[in-house]
């Protein structure tokens, strides 16, 4: 007997809750590029946010943007503003960047960022380029 469409979604549901980091990683490369070759290099880092979280929901990916994290110092919790971009299905950050060059701080930020969520994968993304590459598309593991 045919699989009803409310199985069929389950089904397709659990592929993507048993992702790890690196399934996730691979899709959210796979969006970039294809966000990259249609808008090109040059705008706001809003705007590739907003396409790119556009395009890993259509692929079935669980988004939180722009989401909020606390700074713990001495036990205390301090609402200090830090914003993670992109988190997908609460496993992967996603770091949107559209500048003429990445500088160490973005790196040493992202770790910082792991380290506060006790999250293992980052991938920082410079919108702003000839083209997406591995210098590009940086991978900033945890661990």
């Amino acid at each position: 007997m045919a699989k009803k469409f409310s199985q069929i979604f389950s089904d397709y549901k659990q592929i993507f809750t048993d992702m790890n980091e690196n399934d996730i990683s691979y899709l959210i490369r796979r969006a970039a590029f294809k966000v990259f070759n249609s808008l090109g290099p040059g705008l706001l880092e809003s705007v590739y946010e907003r396409a790119l979280s556009y395009k890993l929901k259509l692929l079935g990916l669980e988004i939180k943007n722009q989401v909020g994290i606390p700074m713990i110092f001495e036990d205390i919790h301090f609402d200090c503003g830090f914003r993670l971009d992109i988190l997908v299905n609460d496993l992967v950050i996603i770091e949107v960047k559209s500048v003429d060059i990445l500088m160490d701080i973005h790196h040493k930020q992202l770790l910082t960022y792991l380290k506060m969520t006790n999250l293992k994968l980052v991938l920082l993304i410079n919108f702003n380029a000839i083209t997406l590459n591995k210098s590009t598309i940086i991978r900033i593991v945890n661990g």
